[in-house]
């Protein structure tokens, strides 16, 4: 892309090759939203033109010049576009791309998206001239309307005013909550076609995001409605449709079409992904994914803990973090998996490993959010942090309200055993162990020996097979000797 005269009278450069800049402690001016500070962008169609000041980007709150170096600060983004080709399905789709375009801008990091955006802007974009955050507005309005001609009017209002961001995001959420519920009563057998995603791959290369009617993108922010609208207004943008194929397993939901995408969009890395799986041919995480999952090998169960938790830490002693390290970066990781919350609320949540009764653990913010998604079976047998503080007491908590995963986990959906049952091996080898005979049962001539050799200090080996003996001494004699 080159710089227009419009470009090159903001005092950074925009380019597609800033996509995937990381900012670092040490250069850091500010940092907006994240972990800390509340944040969220909006999108938002208006019908009548007259109502949108084209260009135009106010602000609430302190800007970049009122701002304590390293500081860290609220967060708000919103939107209002209009277009003839615009309607409201469309406004998902302008949001996802915020985050694409304003990664454009040199010196200024955007992550995540919806409600949990995370801004950092460095100090060397401050030193060269850049004192507003308006600034950042325009260039992400010249970005939208170049990159999305169908956009005919925009403006923007950005918010850093902590009180005021928190009262927009309260009713950013139930917009949100809105485009959720629509693509909920859609499944993936319903629709001859999947769609990809490759917004992510600037920061995970190998990333393959396939969106399902029964599996939103891991960012939250893309539904299949979503996608499907956007492949059909911007057909060489980021959002294409995968062509299902045949169904080769239909409880993992791996398909065909899916493993040949899965060839492409990953370079060759991968050849075949389960959609609906968590340890076997699991999907790829990107860097954007809401929620982070963990296999806990010790009950053979799943956690589950959400970007921005307040939770320092999960029973594998671990925070979202360090975990989020291990599931990012475009791979297909056994054990960990990133995925959207709207997921949680599909009828085949990880159905391939058991759904909701492989689940044991999760933060109770993210539980709490979620609550109506969890079956009646399972809402009080999946402990949070004020349950259990590690392992051990994970284990004494699923024993006592007698956890599928104690006994064994059956699927739902067609009867299949998943587990044995952790508690159920533990008892029969208890019982295999009380069958072997004791060292008092043992003559000691019944005991397999091997000599490797006799007399002269040659060393002997003794092997020892299923018995458990105590021996105070053992004397060798050569045959025949005294």
């Amino acid at each position: 892309m080159g710089a227009t005269e419009e470009e090159e009278k903001f005092p950074f450069d925009i380019n597609p090759m800033y996509e995937g800049e990381r900012i670092r402690k040490t250069g850091l001016y500010a940092e907006l939203g994240g972990q800390s500070k509340p944040g969220f962008e909006l999108v938002l169609f208006e019908p009548e033109p007259e109502n949108i000041k084209d260009g135009e980007v106010s602000l609430i709150g302190p800007d970049l010049a009122d701002m304590e170096e390293g500081g860290k600060y609220a967060y708000g983004m919103i939107y209002r576009v209009y277009g003839e080709q615009i309607e409201k399905d469309l406004e998902a789709v302008i949001e996802r791309r915020n985050h694409e375009y304003q990664s454009y801008i040199q010196g200024y990091m955007h992550l995540n998206q919806r409600g949990e955006i995370w801004v950092r802007i460095s100090t060397d974009a401050v030193k060269k001239g850049l004192k507003s955050l308006k600034q950042i507005g325009r260039a992400t309005i010249m970005l939208f309307k170049a990159e999305l001609p169908f956009i005919e009017r925009m403006e923007a209002t950005f918010i850093t005013d902590e009180e005021e961001v928190e009262k927009r995001l309260e009713e950013a959420n139930q917009i949100y909550e809105a485009r959720d519920m629509r693509s909920r009563g859609l499944h993936d057998e319903d629709v001859d076609e999947f769609y990809q995603c490759t917004l992510c791959q600037s920061f995970a290369p190998t990333n393959v995001c396939v969106v399902t009617p029964d599996r939103i993108a891991l960012c939250g922010a893309m539904s299949w409605f979503d996608s499907r609208a956007a492949a059909r207004v911007d057909p060489e943008g980021p959002n294409a449709p995968i062509p299902k194929g045949d169904c080769i397993d239909p409880i993992g939901g791996e398909y065909t079409g899916v493993n040949e995408a899965a060839v492409r969009l990953s370079s060759g890395e991968y050849d075949s992904i389960k959609i609906h799986s968590f340890l076997e041919k699991p999907h790829t995480s990107c860097g954007c994914f809401e929620v982070a999952g963990f296999y806990i090998p010790e009950v053979e169960g799943i956690g589950w803990v959400h970007r921005g938790s307040k939770v320092s830490e999960t029973p594998i002693g671990l925070p979202f973090s360090t975990i989020a390290g291990s599931v990012g970066g475009g791979k297909q990781v056994q054990g960990f998996l990133g995925i959207g919350i709207q997921y949680f609320y599909s009828s085949k949540f990880i159905q391939l490993d058991g759904g909701w009764r492989r689940v044991v653990w999760m933060a109770s913010d993210l539980k709490e959010r979620v609550a109506d998604a969890i079956s009646d079976e399972m809402k009080d047998k999946i402990a949070t942090e004020k349950d259990v503080k590690d392992i051990e007491e994970l284990r004494d908590f699923l024993q006592r309200v007698d956890h599928p995963v104690v006994k064994g986990v059956i699927r739902e959906v067609d009867g299949g055993r998943v587990t044995e049952g952790w508690a159920v091996k533990e008892e029969a080898a208890e019982v295999e162990a009380e069958a072997v005979p004791s060292a008092a049962q043992v003559p000691l001539a019944s005991i397999p020996m091997m000599a490797s050799g006799a007399g002269g200090g040659t060393p002997i080996q003794i092997i020892l097979k299923d018995a458990d003996i105590s021996i105070r001494k053992i004397i060798v004699k050569k045959k025949g000797g005294k």
